[in-house]
């Protein structure tokens, strides 16, 4: 897929190169009902769009599909996008985009890995993950069946049962400071009618929090920084960050529970 030139008839080597202040107008336009300037911007980022599906390589010969899914991701991106949280709209983009590929692929998946099989998997990778950054170098199947608690057996069959469906530790995108991974956006809620109302609980009491408090939970666990990474980010104090978090945390707690 690396040296393709056309994806569902778009050639992509013509596809235009925008800047960040350029999208930015664009998107204010698109915000007051601008049909041409949407247009504009959807072609804009259709760059985006062909960077996360580059990332899905083991599926090269679904490319033209999961483009066009991708698309649909991008599309629900700008509708659901809010100018007020001071995000770079690729950093929102990104989960959306791998969220309806990801749905994509296991629902037109001929191999069904089952959800308790998947979340061990998940947990491994995380595990891995921290491992590499606190230790600087990758743990033993062993080593991570350790801390799990599970052994190496059921972390090598569940590893070896989501391999073929996408590499978690892959960087899916990268906008000049922030690196999006997909691992950094696993989420595997099942559609139920409980989930629905959790949903539209949380919904709610995040309309109680202030722009600074969404923005740090945006970033922490939507985006997955530290809360160091946090501080650069917004410009205030990690210590600022943590009682930010905790307060917003807390107004969450008491709205759903």
């Amino acid at each position: 897929m690396a040296n393709r030139v056309s994806i569902c008839g778009v050639d992509t080597n013509k596809l235009p190169k925008l800047k960040a202040k350029e999208l930015d107008q664009l998107m204010i336009k698109v915000k007051m009902g601008d049909e041409l300037a949407r247009e504009e911007f959807v072609v804009g980022n259709l760059r985006l769009v062909l960077s996360i599906v580059q990332r899905f390589v083991m599926h090269g010969d679904k490319a033209d599909d999961m483009f066009q899914v991708g698309c649909v991701g991008l599309m629900k991106a700008i509708d659901n996008f809010d100018m007020s949280l001071g995000l770079r709209f690729s950093t929102y983009a990104v989960p959306m985009i791998i969220g309806e590929i990801r749905r994509y692929l296991r629902d037109n998946n001929s191999i069904r890995v089952s959800r308790s099989l998947r979340d061990i998997a998940y947990k491994a990778l995380q595990v891995k993950e921290q491992f590499s950054k606190t230790e600087h170098r990758e743990p033993s199947i062993e080593e991570i069946a350790k801390i799990l608690e599970l052994t190496p057996a059921q972390i090598s069959f569940s590893l070896d049962a989501i391999s073929d469906i996408v590499s978690l530790n892959e960087p899916v995108y990268n906008d000049g400071s922030d690196t999006v991974r997909i691992m950094d956006q696993i989420s595997d809620t099942e559609n139920s009618d409980e989930n629905c109302l959790e949903i539209i609980a949380l919904k709610e009491a995040l309309v109680k929090l202030n722009p600074r408090e969404k923005e740090i939970l945006t970033l922490r666990y939507f985006i997955g920084k530290t809360q160091m990474e946090v501080s650069d980010e917004v410009g205030i104090s990690q210590a600022q960050v943590s009682r930010l978090e905790k307060n917003a945390l807390e107004i969450i707690r008491k709205n759903i529970t």
